[in-house]
């Protein structure tokens, strides 16, 4: 049985190409994707071990407590301090440090990438000869002055900077301008993906981060023969306990290889969502090569079984073949899995995060999931068939032709396929009324979407016959040969329905994702309009802000009618953490577009805040009520009289408050986070803008957006959905062309008598070809036209939770992208037809002869 399973393996290896292909794909996302992980993550480490090199401890301040006197508000790490460190046995040298972060505009006025853990901002500290060993020089000369600026070689090319140029750079308040002096590099993680690097010369670092003559780090190198976990002991002996502390430089490269690899960490998801659509679409190709080698080889199966062969013998010969199956395309996926770590990081960089350069590394985490997924999913996928193949009778060698499915057979899949269907649709249909998006209902509309999907499979036999005979009177107008595709697709539903299920399930998900995705983007673009009554939004990343007297320059500008700053904090309520907005009640309808259900904005003030109607609803208040709450820094509830409630408005937040007191209690008191624009006669154009842009000093920190670009931003995440979308549609597509290939490949082989019967009537080779095709169109028009109403409904039943969470939300089609679903899927079932087809047509008539 042994040499009989190898014998049928390589007699049909031709076909099992196709099987090796679909399972190859997913092991390669699999085993690509964890070699590419393993590697990022040594590349982070080798880089921030680079980095921290001759860094044995690192010298830190802590965090004043709360209420600290004057003295203790100061850092604690100044000059004499770092001359204390120096005396310490085993400290080779000290390198005091003033750094925090910097956001800077290109040469073009534009800013650079703006994220305070990506912005490093550091100053430049000689050494006794006069250089930094963290920042070697490339070009230019350390900057000396105030006056005066270094760059690192990343930042230099990102912002088109030459040396010589005046740079526009904002750290967290006014906006600066200096001169480049100098470019160097780094091997600082933070900044070598995707982040700037801005050098100061030492005193004006020290002003801007710390305090003049103090320090925000001491770097201390170790001598030879240093332990430097007792060297950190040693050092934290002589610092005050209560103000500084110690840590190894190996714990401090561990920490910055984290934080860096955290930011990179979702990259791994995306490709781990394809391969496992991959191998769970691809299952089914496997099923169905199987069952279509199973049924071909019946009669062999039964004179096996009629001299001597048992069940267990045969079962094993089949799944032995998919082992074999398996081990090939684990190997040829691995292989390409590795092509696939390569160019990820030159894929993934392209948003600016530029990923850390290294080997590949490989580890038996990706050889082991390789191994596991590739012969797993084959071997798994083969169980039914080798069962099958198990039940053939002796008698069956008798027979000529293959058995159709018995009537009780058909009646259990009926049966079967409508109980998970009236099932999967209750459990949708009841929550389409819920309006609730919580985790529990997310978890029941996914359950139901599975239940959908499994009765759709589990019933596309029985629906092939009427849908095709349907379609059939497209492929009708074709003559003849449209009829006999459509009864060749007749001819097997079976086999028909397991081929198609892959465009089934790829159809079903893209569709339902189309739809979804593109309702939720229209919903969160009519939000985001709904609530912004400005022109023109000008806004602070978190915990900075802009100039107050920034906002009197904008109110000054031409064009500008209205200018309201808003400060936006936090509000503690028995409900969780809310924001707020501060606003001026004079000015704030203006500038949003809030829809008051009771109350208005007028008598906002003091103690009296306006709040959201899903905060109303749950803290149970309403206009006049009160509300027991803490305000931003303010650790103590205070009580505050509601006075007016509001429809749930983004622009707005969750709460509306009066400027003055939220601003006083703000994390940053006196701070603006947003000045939302008014123009005259909400004029928009890029002079506007600029006017706007130079009224706030060109800061790089800020953001100057207009009405449509704040929406489109609002919108904006959808984009991660779009890309899983359309990568699962390519995918569910390539294997969906790899099993209508297969499929076709052995039906052409079964049915050589027929088609050279065919021939010998006069078809010509053109008619067979067509016909092939048009079989092909037809099985994976009935694929399509399954997958597209299961996913629009259940689309439909998970979008209405949607609604309860964006009351804008409303089922819209995305008819061009639903469109060029269907034309792609019978586009492919075309082109996988080519290969079978032309083997078909280059049958001679004498081949039928041959066959008798």
């Amino acid at each position: 049985m042994l040499k009989t399973a190898l014998r049928n393996l390589l007699a049909h290896k031709a076909r099992q190409i196709m099987t090796v292909l679909a399972v190859c794909l997913g092991v390669a996302f699999v085993s690509g994707t964890l070699v590419f992980a393993d590697s990022a993550a040594e590349a982070h480490r080798a880089a921030a071990s680079k980095s921290f090199a001759d860094v044995a401890v690192s010298v830190t301040a802590k965090e004043p407590p709360p209420g600290a006197a004057a003295h203790q508000q100061t850092s604690a790490l100044d000059d004499a301090l770092a001359r204390k460190l120096a005396a310490v046995p085993g400290v080779a040298a000290v390198r005091p440090s003033a750094d925090g972060s910097a956001a800077l505009n290109a040469a073009d006025g534009t800013p650079l990438r703006v994220d305070p853990g990506a912005n490093p901002a550091v100053g430049y500290v000689p050494g006794k000869d006069g250089k930094d060993s963290r920042y070697p020089l490339a070009e230019g000369r350390a900057p000396t002055n105030s006056g005066e600026l270094a760059v690192d070689r990343g930042t230099a090319a990102a912002g088109h900077f030459r040396i010589g140029d005046t740079i526009t750079l904002a750290t967290d308040g006014p906006v600066m301008t200096k001169r480049l002096v100098g470019i160097v590099t780094t091997e600082d993680t933070r900044v070598t993906a995707g982040g700037t690097l801005a050098l100061f010369d030492k005193a004006t670092a020290q002003k801007l981060f710390a305090s003049p003559g103090h320090y925000t780090g001491i770097d201390l190198s170790a001598a030879p023969g240093t332990d430097q976990s007792a060297l950190s002991r040693r050092v934290a002996g002589v610092l005050p306990a209560d103000r500084a502390e110690a840590t190894t430089g190996a714990a401090q490269a561990a920490q910055q290889a984290l934080y860096v690899d955290t930011l990179t960490r979702g990259y791994e998801k995306l490709p781990l969502v394809f391969a496992g659509v991959s191998l769970f679409i691809g299952s089914f190709l496997i099923i169905n090569t199987f069952t279509m080698l199973v049924s071909r080889r019946t009669r062999e199966i039964a004179l096996l079984r009629a001299i001597g062969a048992t069940r267990r013998q045969v079962s094993r010969s089949v799944l032995l073949e998919a082992l074999v199956v398996g081990l090939v395309a684990s190997a040829a996926g691995f292989l390409l899995g590795l092509g696939i770590a390569a160019v990820l990081p030159g894929i993934l960089s392209t948003d600016g995060n530029t990923l850390p350069q290294g080997p590949l590394v490989i580890g038996p985490r990706p050889v082991v999931a390789a191994l596991g997924v590739g012969v797993g999913v084959t071997v798994l996928a083969a169980w039914l068939p080798s069962r099958r193949a198990a039940k053939v009778a002796p008698v069956e060698a008798m027979r000529t032709t293959d058995q159709p499915p018995s009537a009780q057979r058909s009646r259990i899949r009926g049966v079967a396929g409508l109980a998970l269907l009236v099932l999967g649709a209750g459990v949708l249909v009841s929550l389409s009324g819920a309006k609730d998006a919580s985790e529990k209902n997310l978890q029941n509309a996914m359950f139901g979407c599975a239940l959908l999907v499994a009765a759709l499979i589990v019933l596309a036999p029985l629906l092939a016959s009427p849908m095709i005979r349907l379609t059939g009177r497209l492929t009708s107008r074709f003559g003849i040969t449209g009829h006999l595709a459509q009864q060749n697709a007749l001819r097997d539903p079976r086999r028909t329905a397991a081929t198609a299920a892959t465009l089934l399930i790829s159809t079903a998900l893209v569709a339902g994702l189309a739809v979804i995705g593109n309702s939720t983007g229209q919903a969160l673009d009519r939000q985001a309009a709904a609530g912004l009554g400005a022109d023109y939004v000008i806004s602070s990343p978190p915990m900075t802000g802009v100039d107050p007297a920034a906002v009197r320059r904008v109110a000054d500008t031409s064009g500008v009618r209205t200018a309201s700053a808003v400060t936006d904090s936090t509000l503690f309520t028995g409900g969780g953490v809310r924001e707020i907005s501060g606003v001026d009640p004079h000015t704030v309808h203006d500038v949003m577009k809030l829809d008051f259900v009771s109350g208005s904005a007028k008598e906002l003030g003091p103690g009296r805040i306006a709040v959201s109607s899903t905060l109303a609803r749950a803290n149970g208040v309403t206009t006049g009520g009160h509300l027991n709450a803490a305000l931003g820094r303010n650790q103590e509830s205070r009580k505050y009289t509601v006075v007016g409630v509001y429809k749930d408005n983004p622009v707005a937040h969750d709460a509306l408050g009066a400027r003055t007191e939220v601003a006083h209690d703000s994390y940053l008191p006196g701070s603006v986070q947003r000045i939302l624009v008014r123009t005259d006669g909400g004029a928009v154009s890029k002079t506007t803008e600029d006017r706007l842009r130079a009224a706030v000093g060109n800061s790089p920190l800020l953001k100057v957006q207009d009405r449509e670009q704040f929406v489109h931003e609002a919108a904006g995440t959808m984009g991660n959905l779009l890309t899983l979308m359309y990568g699962m549609l390519a995918i569910g597509i390539v294997i969906a062309a790899l099993g209508i290939m297969n499929t076709l490949a052995i039906s052409v082989a079964e049915r050589t008598r027929e088609i050279g019967a065919l021939r010998a009537l006069g078809m010509d080779r053109s008619g067979i070809r067509r016909m092939i095709r048009l079989e092909a169109v037809t099985v994976a028009a009935f694929g399509t036209l399954l997958g597209l109403a299961g996913g629009l409904f259940g689309a439909w039943a998970v979008g209405s939770l949607a609604n309860g969470a964006m009351p804008q939300y409303s089922l819209a089609l995305p008819w061009g992208t639903l469109l060029l679903v269907c034309l792609l899927s019978l586009t492919i079932g075309a082109l996988a037809a080519t290969i079978p087809a032309h083997r078909a047509a280059a049958l001679s008539p004498l081949e039928a002869v041959a066959e008798m």
